[in-house]
């Protein structure tokens, strides 16, 4: 669930090497592994298997799982009732990660069908987090600040601004300094219209502040403020560390050093915390090691438990995480872009059925991309009823592609990757393509605040293992979905959803909707709120 591997988002960027020396050693790498004997793998396999662990305290039972590879040791605690879905534990193989649910994990480490119930007891509990979110959703559609405002911290430079100056080697391969043009919204696309830009999906951070900073509800003095926002770049700080020979003291300084600083604030000792959002632009697995190498130990630090964090993807056994949409490439001025925007897409010609942009998962035993990229491919002598995008071969590389696919897609394709939430899914929402989901932690357990409860207004669900054990062709399911059933989710995507799902530019001027950011500030002063009445 972490994003361990950087290789599905890479051809989008900028790369020093040549990419096809790039791809000859990643070849070689697989070649490498296919070699290693079948005793060392039984044994690497036995090594993750006895990793896993089930505890039992009263009637709570904890399900974890850790693994060298994965730098962590994730634990799932347990409620009461049997939800809709499963919640899945990422578990390594040799070469990636990949998501395994609750129930397997136990029928794989041997335990009894009566360990059931508490796994149902687990997933109620993540289902009340989302209840409580989505109890901070505010019914007013316009900042009333009313006494509720907020205070940016002003952090020192190294925390924020001087890792945005770091852009031309963060990562040895890449050049961020494009994506961080025109207020990290990028390089506009002209071809796609106003309010367009190749937005790195890693963006948010910047963005986030930018738009803060200028909000009706922002105030300069701290001793009047209900609400506390923590300009940190933690994504980029991340970032910059994840292929470098460094050691963990040296990833985990900048993370240590922000705690040391806000322990001098007097409104973070007031409450310890607990009213200041955080604002994260990578996946909160991130931020979560505890053992290893990968990524820094930031949310494992005890200060940093009370705080909201906002996160692009969220740990769905954590309150305080609460996953808000990806950065898109659309980016409106005006209701009047949003409007010329719908208009667009809601009268565009869907000559496909289905479309799927993304790559393979050849390492990860577990994917099930290349049964649908078969059975996409397979189906193109039917009508050309489906169409693969190999992002993998450059396929994706410019956004304009992407999202004219999408926009002449009736469904698109959005299975798990490196982690199971994907950008994919919202550059879909906001070109009008119904998205079909083989993961409920893709969306449903994510987005309490952008997206609604009843999963079946906007999207199509599959249950990854019929795919997997391929009881299920995709395609010719969707091909059974009536026009009306389509045309209902659809219109429900354009004109109830899609307005939610971007970030305006800084300077946006809306009144008839609410993006993303303004349903962000809206549910933390609903919060905030709701805090002050039961202190």
């Amino acid at each position: 669930m972490a994003s361990i591997s950087m290789s599905k988002r890479k051809s989008k960027l900028t790369r020093k090497p040549d990419p096809k020396e790039v791809c000859n050693c990643v070849i070689v790498l697989f070649k490498f592994l296919h070699r290693i004997p079948a005793a060392f793998l039984i044994l690497f396999l036995i090594y993750l298997w006895s990793s896993s662990t089930t505890i039992i305290s009263g009637n709570i039972v904890h399900i974890c799982v850790s693994s060298r590879k994965l730098n962590d040791h994730y634990c799932l605690s347990a409620g009461k009732t049997q939800p809709n879905f499963e919640i899945p534990i990422p578990i390594i193989n040799n070469s990636s990660i990949y998501l395994q649910t609750p129930n397997q994990l136990l029928m794989r480490n041997g335990e009894n069908k009566d360990r059931e119930e508490e796994i149902a007891n687990a997933k109620k509990e993540v289902e009340e987090q989302l209840r409580l979110h989505r109890s901070w959703i505010s019914e007013n559609k316009q900042a009333e600040c009313g006494g509720r405002g907020v205070y940016v911290y002003d952090l020192p430079s190294k925390f924020n601004k001087d890792l945005v100056g770091q852009c031309t080697d963060m990562v040895p391969w890449m050049d961020f300094c494009k994506y961080f043009k025109n207020e990290a919204l990028g390089e506009p696309i002209p071809k796609l219209g106003n309010g367009w830009y190749q937005t790195h999906q890693y963006s948010l951070e910047p963005i986030f502040h930018q738009r803060v900073l200028k909000h009706p509800c922002r105030i300069y003095n701290e001793n009047e403020a209900k609400l506390f926002y923590v300009p940190f770049y933690g994504g980029l700080d991340i970032l910059r560390w994840h292929f470098k020979n460094v050691s963990n003291d040296v990833k985990d300084a900048l993370s240590l050093e922000l705690i040391a600083w806000l322990e001098k604030q007097k409104p973070w000792a007031k409450n310890s915390g607990k009213d200041h959002v955080v604002v994260l632009g990578k996946v909160s697995w991130d931020f979560r090691r505890k053992d290893g190498s990968w990524g820094t130990r930031l949310l494992e630090i005890d200060q940093m438990e009370n705080p909201i964090k906002l996160l692009i993807e969220r740990q769905p056994w954590q309150p305080n995480d609460i996953g808000i949409p990806h950065p898109t490439y659309f980016h409106p001025h005006s209701d009047d872009d949003i409007m010329a925007w719908q208009w667009k897409i809601i009268s565009s010609y869907r000559k496909r059925l289905v479309s799927f942009a993304g790559a393979a998962r050849p390492g990860a035993a577990e994917s099930i991309r290349s049964i649908l990229i078969k059975q996409c491919n397979s189906s193109a002598d039917n009508g050309n009823q489906c169409h693969f995008l190999d992002c993998s071969s450059g396929g994706c590389d410019q956004p304009e592609s992407v999202i004219e696919l999408f926009m002449e897609s009736e469904f698109c394709l959005q299975p798990p990757g490196d982690s199971p939430t994907r950008k994919s899914l919202f550059d879909s929402l906001i070109s009008g393509c119904i998205p079909v989901l083989f993961d409920p932690f893709t969306a449903y357990y994510q987005y309490p605040w952008h997206l609604p409860e009843d999963h079946e207004k906007y999207s199509v669900f599959v249950d990854q293992e019929e795919v997997r054990q391929v009881k299920v062709n995709v395609v010719e399911m969707l091909m059974k979905i009536s026009k009306k059933e389509k045309d209902d989710m659809r219109r429900y995507i354009v004109y109830e959803l899609l307005p939610g799902l971007v970030y305006g530019d800084s300077t946006a001027k809306l009144e008839k909707f609410q993006d993303a950011f303004s349903i962000i500030m809206s549910s933390l002063m609903e919060r905030v709120t709701k805090m002050d009445s039961t202190a």
